[in-house]
């Protein structure tokens, strides 16, 4: 090592920083770049395509990504265009196509492996549901504390015709109870971009949880992009003390069910009740904040209501057992994504509705 050392000293550098896990010099810059670049595309799509755009982005400031996917690299968009497969005898290669196979369980305790060896920054995808297969590999991550990125897409029964087999319904709550275990449902490209720099920067294992239709795109200013990365953040408040007039309530969501949440504001104003929007993101991000920033974004006396698809006993925690929780507590159906979302009543109505009893 010494003799390679002075013979090729940048390469040997290089190696030493990805054994030791420490990230490029420009790695800030590179983070703060892809989070900002999100936000001016604008861009409405998936999830599930806003980690890939991230990937693309990221693929080009840490060369010690390794990726993969069990079977579903088509689905869960995690290749990126300069991905090259590794093969059976490989002299480079930087992804993991069809050696995973159907492999879940697999997938995840090779990844764990990786991470544990250094040098490389693993991260693997399959759908939400099929977490249950990883599952001991993940609680293991979590255990040993190994920086192991898992991208899981079809978050929710937004994914449509596939069925109750493929849609997740307890799958958020429970991987947010393991400790140690980072856990992002994000809303759009932007905190897709910020979970992704997140995940990367931290030395504990990240879930991603990433929606397979399109979502909105959600403009935001500066103290909002920087409040992300909180894991819980104001995207919408309601006028100054001055002006409060009205009713107060204070609706949280996550993922999909942000737009579902922004959509609620006019028609509770109209019925004098002023709105507070929180994106939670990462709950598990949010509740290692300090009590200031708790307090700052989900202030107490006020009445809270909060919106997922997905079973609603894990929110009481943040709405009580006064407040409101639109969710879904049952397996899902077969059908077009639309028409299942009315079918269990995670709507804006549905979510005015429930604002308004607690408001009362």
């Amino acid at each position: 090592m010494d003799a390679h050392r002075r013979a090729f000293p940048d390469d040997a550098a290089e190696f030493e920083r990805r054994v030791r896990g420490a990230l490029p010099a420009n790695w800030r810059d590179a983070a703060h770049a892809l989070v900002r670049d999100a936000d001016r595309a604008g861009q409405t799509v998936a999830t599930r395509k806003a980690s890939q755009l991230a990937i693309e982005g990221l693929s080009r400031a840490l060369p010690e990504l390794l990726g993969g996917s069990a079977d579903l690299t088509g689905s869960n968009l995690t290749r990126w265009k300069a991905a090259m497969d590794i093969t059976a005898s490989p002299e480079k290669g930087n992804y993991i196509h069809y050696d995973y196979g159907v492999r879940e369980f697999g997938m995840s305790a090779v990844m764990n492996g990786v991470a544990l060896h250094k040098g490389y920054l693993p991260f693997g995808g399959t759908f939400l549901t099929f977490s249950d297969y990883s599952r001991n590999a993940l609680r293991m991550a979590a255990l040993m504390k190994t920086r192991t990125i898992f991208v899981f897409t079809h978050d929710s029964i937004g994914l449509g015709e596939d069925g109750p087999t493929h849609q997740p319904i307890e799958h958020a709550a429970t991987l947010r109870m393991i400790p140690g275990l980072d856990v992002w449902r994000p809303c759009d490209t932007v905190e897709t971009a910020q979970a992704w720099t997140s995940a990367v920067e931290r030395d504990r294992p990240s879930c991603l949880l990433l929606s397979q239709q399109n979502l909105p795109f959600v403009p935001r200013d500066e103290a909002q992009i920087d409040g992300i990365e909180r894991g819980g953040y104001v995207l919408v408040d309601w006028p100054s003390q001055s002006e409060r007039d009205a009713r107060l309530i204070v609706l949280i969501a996550t993922g999909s069910e942000v737009a579902l949440a922004l959509a609620a504001v006019e028609p509770l104003k109209a019925e004098g009740i002023l709105v507070r929007v929180v994106s939670m993101p990462s709950t598990t991000v949010f509740d290692r904040q300090c009590q200031t920033w708790r307090e700052r974004v989900l202030p107490e006396g006020v009445p809270r209501v909060a919106i997922e698809a997905g079973i609603t006993a894990f929110w009481r925690q943040y709405v009580g057992l006064t407040g409101g929780v639109i969710g879904i507590d049952r397996f899902g159906e077969s059908a077009p994504a639309g028409e299942l979302l009315v079918h269990f009543g995670v709507t804006t109505q549905a979510l005015v509705d429930e604002a308004r009893r607690v408001a009362a």
